[in-house]
């Protein structure tokens, strides 16, 4: 089975993403995740067996976890190869994921690449599919757009890929 694990991006910035990401695939066939607006905590990895004492130690830690604030400040790229809204967590956002990868790396079917983990670049996706040849007409255009949001890292989630898409497969809420 195939998961991934995220944090999704909800309200007003959750929306601008989904139909922006709409609105660049009309307009340019730039193809993104199936994914609703999210960051991802970690990448897609494969694994058959049972997954629930995972999901019992990530319920146990948003439950005891507070939501943070989350701020989306203009676009940036990772070179020609993907496009994105530029996010920055706060200090108490940063530990939160910091122990939700803590819990993940202590399960040996999860294995982190290098650009993974706690030292990543924490962006929401924009255009990310075989973009290079493209790329250029896309960052023209979202870099017109303004785009400045305040929103909350108040989620994980575990998705899992079925039917040629993610489905939700548990969402683990933050306390208030």
């Amino acid at each position: 089975m195939r998961y991934v694990i995220v944090s999704v991006i909800k309200g007003k910035a959750g929306d601008f993403n989904n139909n922006l990401r709409k609105e660049v695939f009309n307009k340019f066939k730039a193809k993104s995740s199936k994914l609703p607006a999210h960051f991802t905590i970690k990448a897609p990895f494969e694994y058959d067996g049972s997954i629930k004492e995972l999901e019992d130690q990530l319920r146990a830690l948003c439950e005891q976890s507070e939501i943070t604030p989350l701020t989306i400040d203009e676009f940036d790229h990772f070179d020609n190869r993907v496009v994105y809204m530029s996010m920055k967590l706060t200090n108490k956002g940063k530990e939160i994921h910091d122990n939700v990868i803590d819990v993940l790396q202590s399960f040996s079917f999860i294995n982190f690449k290098e650009k993974e983990g706690k030292d990543k670049a924490f962006h929401i996706t924009v255009a990310s599919k075989n973009i290079k040849h493209i790329y250029q007409y896309i960052w023209d255009y979202v870099s017109e757009i303004p785009c400045k949001f305040e929103s909350s890292f108040d989620n994980v989630s575990i998705y899992k890929w079925e039917s040629n898409t993610w489905l939700l497969h548990k969402e683990f809420i933050f306390r208030n």
